[in-house]
């Protein structure tokens, strides 16, 4: 699925609100959804996701949210739905094992870091990571999901584009309204600049909400490749202006995008068409590291000099503020796990 621009732009248009009606009806349902109570995990829920639909790094912040977490001295395990994959879980991923049909690219990726349970059924996905030995779950896009009682709810946030035309899906990119939304969350996240991210900031503080920054940094090594590399840019994630605007801060240039929509399932004949627009150009195929644990089992050995996966990673201005919300909510749970256990003595 690829994201319609009229999304972004900071005032709708005549499209937009043509559908309000629509959206307004769909974020009703997600907000009557959100108000359910969730179940007790028993551990620590650390809920990273979006106010709105596609990509805005939920995942780089997943990972530094299970690194932050481990520096803290614990055991995290990251709960994923596996949208794109077939299997419905619970099941613990093993990248020996599993392919991005089976569990999605984003918990196939995630799974070479860290433990990655993939289940529809979130309760029971924490109830294995438990039984597995996490000491805290980090639930990967999970902020309408009402299954679980989080006990830190990050919403991350893409600066160069905010929250869009403020509307409700299809009409605009919000899950639900902005301010119903903003009141169940416990701090923001805005990854790279950009106006639309100053004016979140400026909304979520002014609501009590602490809000940090980030940005995706390029591993050095990597940016030593990338520099004056000529490349076809290809992705298929939900904002591939952003894979861009990385490959260009990276000192790449971009001869052609390619495009695909988001999780797309990029077959044998895709990766011809690749190979073969780079030989006609002399270039290389830069993807982005989610793309490529699908493109990868695909790709000829033969030409494997020419892709050239693009890992990013997410850089923190205040590590330091994330860690001291993560001590929060760990010991916020440690005491509400105390007085229970207090009143039933």
């Amino acid at each position: 699925m690829r994201a319609p621009g009229f999304w972004w732009r900071a005032e709708p248009g005549l499209g937009a609100r043509l559908l309000q009606p629509l959206g307004a009806l769909y974020g009703a349902a997600t907000l009557a959804r959100m108000a359910r109570p969730g179940a007790d995990a028993g551990l620590p829920v650390i809920c990273v996701g979006n106010l709105v639909a596609g990509g805005a790094g939920k995942t780089p912040t997943a990972l530094a949210v299970a690194e932050r977490l481990t520096a803290l001295g614990e055991t995290p395990f990251i709960l994923s739905r596996g949208y794109g994959g077939r299997e419905p879980g619970p099941l613990r991923v093993d990248p020996a094992r599993h392919g991005a049909g089976d569990i999605g690219d984003e918990p196939l990726l995630m799974a070479s870091r860290y433990p990655v349970v993939v289940a529809r059924d979130r309760p029971a996905g924490a109830a294995l990571a438990r039984a597995e030995g996490a000491t805290v779950i980090v639930m990967d896009d999970g902020l309408q999901n009402p299954s679980l009682r989080k006990d830190l709810r990050l919403a991350v946030v893409d600066g160069a584009v905010g929250l869009g035309n403020g509307l409700c899906l299809p009409a605009g990119p919000l899950r639900a309204p902005a301010q119903a939304q903003l009141a169940r969350i416990d701090a923001g996240m805005v990854i790279g600049a950009g106006a639309p991210g100053d004016a979140f900031t400026r909304t979520a503080m002014a609501g009590g909400h602490p809000v940090l920054h980030a940005v995706m940094a390029v591993p050095e090594a990597l940016q030593a490749r990338l520099a004056g590399l000529a490349v076809i840019a290809a992705s298929g994630i939900g904002r591939p202006e952003k894979f861009a605007a990385t490959l260009t801060q990276a000192g790449a240039r971009i001869l052609i995008e390619r495009r695909f929509g988001d999780h797309h399932a990029y077959t044998a004949s895709d990766v011809a068409a690749l190979i073969a627009e780079a030989r006609r150009h002399d270039c290389a195929v830069a993807v982005t590291e989610k793309d490529v644990v699908k493109l990868g089992p695909l790709w000829p050995q033969a030409e494997r000099d020419r892709l050239v996966p693009v890992p990013v990673a997410l850089k923190l201005s205040d590590p330091a503020a994330l860690d001291a919300l993560l001590r929060r909510a760990l010991a916020g749970r440690a005491t509400s796990g105390r007085d229970r256990r207090l009143r039933g003595a």
